[in-house]
């Protein structure tokens, strides 16, 4: 009997001591594992954002009315992240450059009011350097601005070794276009980035965060400096947009721990400023590096702004859309 006794016991604790080792192997099969740095096509998830998160009711800034904004994230890849510049066509095509010399390429989704409410056919490959392979060395892959020329070309300014690369419509290496001759901080320089269409087919503009000085460029003549940008000096300018009509957009941004992001959009005809929208919480706000705009009906302008969200938890990938009526 005291055999049997002690049979049964052992029987007793062999049985949960499995069942606790099936309840552990269970939850660790459950806790999340990070998305595998996917390249390709990737499936991107759009959240809706508010304009204020404390106010539901607010649909404008100033003269800017918004239409629309989401956070982006993928469960399929970590390298979703760190963007930095984006140009929109009119025909809802994304194009985005990122930190770690990331090409984001995607569509952008409209609802039947016209605001956006995400992006779909999303792509993601690596910007590839002089010898056609794609690139690793960090020093090389600090892509902050992007510019999209009248016939198709791409253009891209890079910040940590400051130049700017054209990389060719129909595909293969890029190859190094004229860019400022000065020394500009290694981690301030060339931030943004825009065609010039009015000043011709290869003309595009570039500006120095820090400084907020821009430069003239074409493909086929080497830069000439332009109007230096006035901004408080907190402020760096992190990205630029030339308008029809001789109109300029300038994207603003400052942080400190106190009072976080904060953004201003500054339209310019000349040395005047006719537009200006500032965001800071407790608005949607992040870090902001990148704008865009593409026409609308009745002469309104529809601006993208993007944000690098330093690849940090406590940041977020927005694309926000407003529009403007000049």
């Amino acid at each position: 009997m005291q055999a049997s006794g002690t049979a049964s016991r052992a029987r007793r604790v062999t049985t949960a001591w499995s069942a606790l080792l099936a309840g552990a192997i269970t939850a660790v099969c459950a806790i999340p594992r990070p998305a595998p740095p996917l390249l390709g096509p990737v499936a991107v998830d759009s959240v809706a954002v508010p304009l204020n998160p404390r106010d539901p009711s607010a649909t404008a800034v100033g003269d800017f009315h918004y239409a629309g904004g989401v956070q982006l994230s993928s469960r399929q890849t970590n390298l979703l992240h760190e963007m930095s510049d984006l140009v929109v066509t009119g025909e809802g095509k994304l194009t985005a450059v990122g930190d770690e010399g990331l090409l984001l390429q995607a569509r952008i989704v409209l609802d039947d009011m016209g605001r956006l409410v995400g992006v779909t056919d999303a792509v993601l490959s690596r910007l590839t350097g002089e010898d056609g392979r794609p690139l690793s060395d960090s020093a090389l892959t600090d892509a902050e601005g992007v510019a999209l020329l009248p016939g198709g070309d791409r253009l891209v300014s890079f910040e940590r070794r400051s130049r700017v690369w054209l990389y060719p419509k129909n595909g293969g290496p890029p190859r190094p276009v004229p860019s400022p001759q000065v020394a500009l901080p290694s981690n301030a320089s060339l931030e943004a980035l825009s065609a010039d269409p009015d000043a011709g087919e290869d003309a595009y503009v570039v500006g120095a965060e820090e400084s907020g000085e821009t430069w003239n460029c074409r493909v086929t003549a080497p830069c000439v400096k332009g109007p230096t940008v006035e901004k408080p000096g907190e402020f760096g300018l992190v990205a630029m947009e030339r308008l029809p009509g001789g109109r300029t957009a300038y994207l603003l941004r400052a942080y400190d721990s106190v009072r976080g992001s904060r953004i201003t959009l500054k339209i310019l005809q000349g040395a005047t400023v006719v537009a200006r929208m500032d965001l800071s919480s407790p608005m949607t706000v992040d870090n902001f590096e990148g704008v865009t705009s593409v026409p609308g009906a009745g002469g309104r302008r529809r601006f993208y702004l993007m944000s690098d969200d330093n690849a940090r938890a406590t940041q977020r990938t927005l694309l926000l859309a407003f529009d403007w009526q000049p």
